[in-house]
């Protein structure tokens, strides 16, 4: 029987992405609306934070406030809505390149990618903010960087190039974010839509967004075996993660396509898969 989603929150993005959970709240942001939300699944209020470019990403911060990616590179942005600029690897690339998903790894260090908004192949990138401001390559000749995640003892990283239908894994050194030994996880070549956004649970196993497909899929990455499904009634399914109580929930970030209407399209889900997940983490820097 397959898992059912339900609506949550009043909120309905252009295109949302990038949940995180933090705090007892669930954070992510509506990239074409230029904007963060910060949901509280306990009194059902939404904050919204005018980010004033296009957000392809948001993380906690340790010391306060959050840490964004988007059409200027990494930057700070506090609940006011001031930004704060720390770096942009690719200013030349503007307007076609923007920051698209991205997440914290387990010692703080805020991984994003960019995304080729005109679909140039490999002309995009993911790139790693070290707890120092510095920001440091670290997979290049990508198109769309996509969901990221990290095994349970932080020894694997996965990753999503969209266009190509896999998920990536590669050896991870904590100590040093260094990624090594590239290898295919999971092929999704034969879905008829795009891996996006992506959450581990404690299992090991990945829980993986298929935009144009209606669906969140779970995966066992060490077979590339489809284990779950979570059919959405909306086609652009971009992202989940884990969180509420004992991170048992599991929320579902959903866009708006241009010309289709779709009653529920970019509203927020949640799902009770019967799995927890792993812990978000926070930049450190």
């Amino acid at each position: 029987m397959a898992i059912k989603a339900e609506l949550i929150g009043e909120y309905r993005a252009q295109w949302g992405e990038g949940p995180i959970w933090h705090e007892e709240r669930l954070l992510y942001v509506d990239i074409e609306g230029h904007r963060v939300v910060e949901f509280d699944p306990g009194s059902g209020q939404e904050k919204v934070i005018e980010a004033g470019e296009r957000v392809g990403t948001v993380v906690p911060r340790a010391k306060g406030g959050l840490v964004i990616a988007g059409d200027h590179g990494f930057s700070f942005l506090d609940e006011a809505g001031t930004v704060e600029r720390i770096a942009d690897p690719e200013p030349d690339k503007k307007p076609d390149n923007r920051f698209n998903d991205g997440k914290c790894d387990p010692a703080g260090r805020f991984w994003a990618g960019t995304i080729s908004t005109v679909k140039k192949t490999g002309d995009a990138a993911l790139y790693m903010l070290d707890s120092e401001g510095a920001v440091h390559l670290k997979y290049p000749q990508v198109t769309n960087s996509n969901g990221l995640c990290w095994s349970e003892d932080a020894r694997t990283f996965f990753y999503i190039d969209t266009p190509t239908r896999k998920v990536r894994a590669f050896d991870f050194d904590n100590a040093t974010g260094e990624i090594a030994n590239e290898r295919v996880a999971i092929d999704t070549g034969h879905i008829d839509s795009s891996p996006d956004g992506m959450a581990i649970d404690v299992n090991g196993n990945l829980w993986i967004a298929f935009c144009r497909g209606s669906a969140v899929r779970c995966f066992d990455p060490a077979s590339g075996k489809e284990l779950e499904e979570i059919p959405l009634p909306v086609s652009g399914v971009t992202a989940c993660a884990f969180g509420g109580p004992e991170l048992k929930s599991l929320y579902i970030t959903t866009g708006q396509f241009p010309g289709v209407e779709e009653a529920h399209a970019g509203r927020l889900f949640v799902a009770e898969p019967g799995v927890a997940g792993r812990p978000s983490f926070a930049y450190a820097g």
